[in-house]
């Protein structure tokens, strides 16, 4: 069931049950105005804006759970990394920006590679390469993901980072590129308002880190799935990443610690750098 659906079987069933749209809103904490956008499939509902609505109708238990869960269903989207690509790789980079200009709080979660805001530019093509990509948009991808790394340096913004320590030690580039980008990891590290810490293989595990997720404030998370980006809404879901988040935050390491294991590593890439 799409938005539109939606929509439209709640405005039925309102007008089955007699109630008027103000009074209907009232009850459901909302404003009429919101109402009216959610029936005329104008906003997506979140499953607790479709509850509050069905319980103001006065429907049954089991239409009650029903219209919930399409609407939790409805608050999830994905989108086809061929869709993307055919889109035009280096303008998701802009819509990033975007986003991240607005935000307040960002929460990136990854197991596999250095994020890109986090990226330098040899690492960013490194792994950018395997998408097909032609060199002109090979190149304005990488210029877009360098200008979003701008966010960096806004201070009003908190921006943590877990990443777990195989992702610091898989060899997406040479072993003196590498070391470099282990070097920009600790310099960025520095900042006072953001805060990057590395899930160290010898601590003991609780959770799984089955994918790379970011969390914007709290009202939105987008995965990375091998084969779509998709795109959570719903504030239960959202609360699920950020419970998940911060498990692997309390058992990674930060400040001197996380640098020290990062300078580690990298000095392992620049003895091998020397002997090969």
């Amino acid at each position: 069931m799409n938005r539109a659906q939606l929509g439209a079987a709640l405005r039925a069933l309102r007008v089955a049950s007699g109630k008027e749209a103000k009074a209907v809103a009232r009850s459901a904490v909302m404003s009429p105005s919101k109402l009216s956008k959610i029936e005329n499939a104008k906003l997506s509902p979140s499953a607790t804006d479709v509850e509050r609505i069905l319980t103001a109708i006065g429907v049954s238990e089991e239409i009650k759970a029903e219209y919930t869960e399409a609407a939790r269903a409805a608050a999830t989207e994905a989108t086809a990394w061929r869709l993307l690509k055919r889109a035009g790789v280096h303008k998701g980079q802009q819509t990033l920006k975007a986003l991240e200009s607005q935000m307040s709080v960002l929460r990136l979660f990854q197991p596999a590679l250095i994020p890109g805001l986090l990226q330098t530019p040899e690492y960013m093509r490194a792994i950018l390469q395997r998408h097909g990509l032609t060199e002109e948009t090979l190149s304005r991808t990488i210029s877009g993901r360098i200008d979003r790394q701008g966010v960096l340096y806004d201070n009003s913004k908190s921006l943590r980072f877990v990443i777990t320590e195989p992702a610091l030690r898989w060899r997406i580039v040479s072993a003196q590129m590498m070391a470099a980008q282990l070097d920009r990891i600790v310099s960025i590290s520095r900042l006072p308002h953001v805060d990057i810490r590395v899930v160290p293989l010898a601590a003991r595990q609780h959770d799984i880190a089955n994918h790379a997720f970011v969390i914007r404030d709290e009202h939105v998370v987008t995965v990375e799935t091998v084969h779509a980006e998709v795109v959570a809404t719903d504030p239960r879901d959202v609360q699920l990443y950020i419970a998940k988040f911060e498990g692997f935050e309390q058992v990674a390491l930060a400040g001197e610690d996380m640098r020290s294991l990062a300078e580690e590593i990298r000095d392992g890439f620049l003895r091998e750098q020397e002997t090969g």
